[in-house]
This record gives C-alpha cells, structure tokens and sequence, in this order.
C-alpha cells in the first residue's frame, strides 16, 4: 500500500480513494496514455504522452526536443494522471449526473533517462504494451531515432487511486420524477486491424483478440488444402484465384470487380467477425501455398453446441481436386472432436444443385426448404435448402470420406 501524503489525502468523497498498489499497478498497466502536468517559466503544461510501468517507475514517453524534456535535464516536478472511464451516469437531477471511472494520480519528481540499458529496456517495454511480441516483430530504433527519443522516470512513491462505481445517486425526493435514470456503460474496444497501403504480413496473434475456441479460426492442415485465419494480405490471392464468373453464380455477393471489391468482401468477413458472427478462414494449396478460396463457421452457439459452414468460395481449378473435401473434413473434425459440437449446419442456394450434391457427398441429411431465405445480387430471393449432420454421424461419415479422398484425391 503506498503512504498517504498531503497531496494525495482527500478533502471530499474520502470513500473513492485508495492507495492499494495492485490497483494503482492494474490501472496504469490497462491504461495506454496518460497525462503529466508541470511547470515551465512559472506557468502550468499538461501533456498528453504514453506510458508504461516497471515495477515501481513510471516511465513516459517523449521527444528530446521537447520543452519538458529539455526542463528535465534537472530533476523535474510533476504530476501525473491516468482516468479509465467506465460509464455516464444519468441522474433523474442534472446535479446527480456523473461518471464512473478508476484513476491513478501520482505526485514526484521525475529524472531524464540516460543510461543506455534502462531507456532501451523501457522503450522496449513500451512497444511491448500495445502488443506482446512486438518488440520482436518490429524494427528497432536507429541511432538517430533512439537519440531524438527521450524518456523520463518517475518513481511511484507518491500514488492516489480515485474511483467511482455504482449507479445513479439520487436524492429521494426526486424518485418519482417522469426522468430516465441509469448508467451508460463505456468500454475501451480494438476495431478491425486496417493494414497499411502494401502490407502482405499476416494479422500477428498479438494483434488477435483473445476468443473462446468456437470462434476462433485455428489453423487447420490437410494433405490437399490448408486453413489459416483471413486476413486482409489475401485479398491479391483471392482476387486473382476466383475472376471466374461460375465461381460466384450462386452466392449472395456480387463478383467483384477489382482488388478493391474482393477487399471490401474481406473486409467484411473480418467486420463479422470481429462482432462474433463469422469464422472465416482462407483456403491454401497445400502444394504450392497459393491462396485459392475461403471459408468459414457462422452460425455459432456454443451454449447449443451448434456451427454452420458457409460463405465458401473457391477457385474453379481446384473444383474437384479434393480441396473442398479435405477442408470440410478439416472443419468438421474440429467442430465435432475439438469443440465438441453436436449439430452442422450448412445452407446452399435451392437452384445450386452442384453444391447440394458436394454437401450430400458430405453425409449430411437434407432437412428442409428455407423459403425466400436470403437475397441475391439481382435483388431476387433466394429459397435455401438447409442440411445437417449430427456427432452420432460424424464417425461413419469421416471414414467414408477418409476413404474416398484417399482412394483418389479427387472427390469434391
């Protein structure tokens, strides 16, 4: 527990503030960006900089020409603040409106970094906090940079933690007033990753959120077709794999035109899934390591143990080849013998009798007509033929499909 001091002990709302050191270390660790106020000439500065925590030093980022950096050659006071918010709270009075929030404040006097070892092993800290690993995945700085770089030190010796949580405290009288009251919660969420303009890397994990395992895209490998995460750096693959217009016939999006139309379909695969509605896979030539389709889960209950498999699309060449046996293997042993699914699911248009054929090849049982199901580019609805297979079946169908691809490997 760090020790109160006069400038960290409260005058008012005296139940808010803490001095625990696991909650001042959890709050500045949660935290990517903070705010240090000083003096300079007699006037107040408050900066906003990146941070992160070693131990019991706080160590900010900065630019050595910076006015404050340049201050800090002598010991430099300061004060720094790091705020999470949490929630708006809504009073039925505009004076009970509020906020919930964890803050950290902490008072010291902070030092230049200059020896070698610690600002490297702190800028090497700092990169790591916005990803693990990403020191390693990343160039690190030139002389140059590494000199216009600065860092500063603050010792945390002086620490407040202020906080708010709850609801809305209202005065009694006004319970009864015609007036909404609750609390909005906030929350600090990653969006898509947006890759820059020539970027042919795969999404590093770091940069993947943490999922259960039913919506997770783990890579899956096969003697004819291997499965890795979609990324936007297939996009070229894609495009260049599937320009047949009888690859598209019977799906629900349009052919695209350009690389720019199959990135806007990648792009919104990866917006499904990033709110948990899609799994979406790319599809590889194990032979070759070309890119040639894509497929994925949707559908997805873990509470009900239940996947869909869709939104495939795959290059005419390898059009009965195996690949889309093997990858359906491939994604039915992982629902059914790692995830302990129950029930597969797929839906294909009641005008594709090629696919209805490739799933019944599958094993799976047709189960009924989803009439005016979903909509076509042409704008018509499409009536789809809906069917599944159950873990009870799973064992008999694997082996006849084991047997097939192996007898030929040219069952699709």
């Amino acid at each position: 527990m760090y020790a109160k001091t006069e400038r960290t002990t409260a005058l008012r709302d005296r139940g808010r503030i803490d001095y625990e050191r696991a909650t001042a270390h959890a709050i500045l660790d949660e935290a990517y960006h903070c705010a240090f106020g000083f003096t300079v000439d007699g006037e107040p500065r408050v900066l906003p900089t990146l941070h992160v925590r070693v131990g019991e030093t706080l160590y900010l980022h900065g630019s050595t020409g910076s006015r404050p950096l340049l201050a800090a050659r002598q010991p430099l006071p300061v004060c720094v603040t790091v705020t999470l918010l949490d929630g708006l709270v809504y009073g039925r009075s505009q004076f009970h409106h509020s906020a919930n929030y964890r803050s950290v404040i902490a008072h010291g006097t902070a030092r230049l970094v200059t020896d070698e070892a610690e600002k490297r092993a702190a800028l090497t800290a700092l990169v790591e906090k916005v990803g693990h690993g990403r020191a390693a995945d990343s160039r690190p700085p030139t002389p140059r940079e590494y000199a216009q770089t600065a860092v500063l030190a603050l010792p945390l010796h002086e620490v407040s933690v202020r906080a708010r949580v709850g609801g809305v405290i209202d005065e009694p009288r006004d319970y009864t007033l015609p007036h909404w009251a609750g609390v909005v919660p906030l929350r600090l969420v990653p969006g898509v990753p947006e890759p820059d303009a020539g970027v042919t890397a795969p999404l590093p994990d770091y940069l993947r959120p943490a999922r259960s395992p039913w919506l997770t895209a783990a890579p899956l490998a096969g003697e004819h077709v291997v499965l890795e995460p979609l990324d936007m750096s297939h996009v070229d693959g894609l495009y260049a794999a599937t320009r047949d217009p009888e690859v598209w016939r019977h799906l629900t999006a349009p052919q695209p035109r350009d690389r720019d139309d199959m990135a806007a379909v990648v792009a919104g695969a990866l917006r499904a899934a990033h709110r948990d509605e899609r799994v979406p896979w790319v599809q590889r030539c194990a032979a070759t390591g070309e890119v040639i389709g894509t497929t994925s889960y949707y559908e997805v209950s873990e509470a009900n143990r239940t996947v869909a498999v869709g939104h495939t699309f795959l290059g005419r060449p390898w059009w009965r080849t195996g690949v889309n046996t093997e990858a359906k293997l491939l994604l039915l042993g992982r629902a059914f013998e790692q995830l302990g699914a129950v029930r597969v699911v797929w839906h294909t248009d009641l005008r594709n009798e090629r696919s209805q054929r490739a799933i019944e090849r599958l094993g799976a049982s047709r189960e009924g007509v989803l009439r005016m199901h979903r909509q076509r580019p042409d704008g018509s609805w499409r009536d789809t033929v809906q069917y599944a297979m159950l873990a009870d079946e799973w064992p008999t169908a694997q082996l006849r499909l084991r047997k097939r691809l192996h007898a030929d490997g040219a069952v699709a």
